[in-house]
């Protein structure tokens, strides 16, 4: 068990994360174009049913770096820098040391690659070995198995179902609740299978 640490933690610090494949990055203005042409199908997967425009998601980018209690990284290809997509850590509960996580690949040419994969246990690695987070959770959506397998493949635990969570098209879908713990990531790095 990982010991609870006594010092204030925070996302003040928007660093950048380097992988063999892909690079977080904190996000910029510019990085509100590659939201703007996303694919529907990531909307879709992430249960997003608001359209902004340009000039709010340009906005929205632009003030990523005001905010500790949120970090926004762009995942970039790190052989073109092309944005791909982004990561996110959010609503940080700094007494209980948890947040949110979620992850969005713009373009369904990404999927499959293993970029968020990678991209994923980059931003873990970071919110637990250097900002200092216990519990990270997420959702996803029931109509997303492939998402699923993919945050089992990094250690994400399912602790329960939200019943009727989202309404996509007039139909009803469930969201799954995941989280994953320091000492779970501490034990295997987002490697928890011997094959993941």
């Amino acid at each position: 068990m990982i010991a609870v640490m006594s010092t204030e933690i925070s996302f003040a610090e928007k660093p950048t994360l380097t992988g063999e494949r892909v690079v977080l990055r904190p996000v910029r203005v510019v990085d509100a174009l590659a939201a703007a042409a996303a694919d529907p199908e990531a909307d879709r997967l992430t249960g997003t049913h608001e359209t902004f425009s340009l000039e709010a998601l340009e906005r929205w980018y632009g003030s990523r770096a005001e905010h500790a209690d949120r970090l926004d990284l762009a995942i970039a290809e790190r052989t073109t820098g092309e944005c791909v997509g982004e990561v996110a850590l959010s609503d940080l509960d700094v007494q209980n040391r948890s947040c949110s996580f979620r992850i969005s690949l713009f373009d369904r040419r990404s999927f499959g690659q293993g970029l968020g994969t990678e991209a994923s246990r980059l931003i873990l690695a970071h919110a637990f070995e250097a900002v200092g987070v216990h519990r990270i959770e997420l959702e996803v959506f029931a109509f997303n198995p492939r998402a699923r397998h993919v945050y089992e493949k990094l250690g994400f635990v399912h602790e329960g179902t939200r019943r009727d969570a989202l309404c996509w098209d007039g139909e009803w879908i469930d969201g799954h609740t995941m989280a994953i713990l320091a000492d779970e990531w501490a034990t295997h790095r987002g490697h928890p299978h011997p094959a993941g």
